[in-house]
């Protein structure tokens, strides 16, 4: 768990390394609130692959859905994290998830909220593709996943080469192909 008032001193502490004036009208309540927003924002560190998977873990056992043949594609899952590396923010990005049904179909708030949760740790974003298509298998059984993101590194457009640009990451289990998803 997330210890708050440790990382209220550690943000009060970078503060003063900075030279801000934490005594501002502006900043007085800064240490709270950004701990407490950090909190929220790695909401993730609490659980494991495992935790998150049985957290989500909520199946339809329907014959009509789980044909062979069906393919269920959620696409554009809007998602932020962290960099491990700089602690810099990874966004503008999207996940896309494919998989077909093997007795088992997922609800799709499920997809979004497994999504959500990885993301909310520090991360690489490689991790977070591995981290959610782990998660579908286990909750799924299915033996075709495909998972891609794309984003943005703010390690990369608002520091050293200082350009926006997008990493794609991609993983899957199967014969799901990219194309598969449009």
């Amino acid at each position: 768990m997330v210890d708050e008032k440790r990382l209220q001193n550690a943000i009060k502490e970078v503060l003063f390394a900075v030279g801000a004036d934490v005594s501002k009208d502006g900043l007085a309540d800064t240490p709270k609130r950004a701990a407490s927003m950090l909190a929220e924002m790695l909401e993730g560190m609490n659980y494991t692959n495992d935790e998150i998977a049985e957290m989500f873990d909520k199946t339809f056992d329907e014959d009509i859905l789980t044909d062979s043949r069906n393919l269920v594609v959620i696409k554009n899952i809007d998602i932020f994290s962290f960099c491990e590396h700089h602690l810099a923010l990874m966004y503008d990005m999207t996940v896309d998830i494919a998989y077909r049904p093997n007795g088992r179909v997922i609800g799709l708030s499920k997809l979004a909220r497994i999504a959500d949760m990885v993301s909310k740790r520090l991360q690489l974003q490689e991790r977070i593709t591995e981290d959610i298509l782990y998660i579908i298998k286990k909750i799924t059984n299915a033996e075709e996943i495909y998972v891609r993101i794309k984003g943005c590194h703010s390690c990369v457009s608002a520091r050293g080469i200082k350009k926006k640009s997008y990493t794609v990451t991609k993983s899957k289990i199967g014969n799901i192909m990219e194309s598969d998803l449009n």
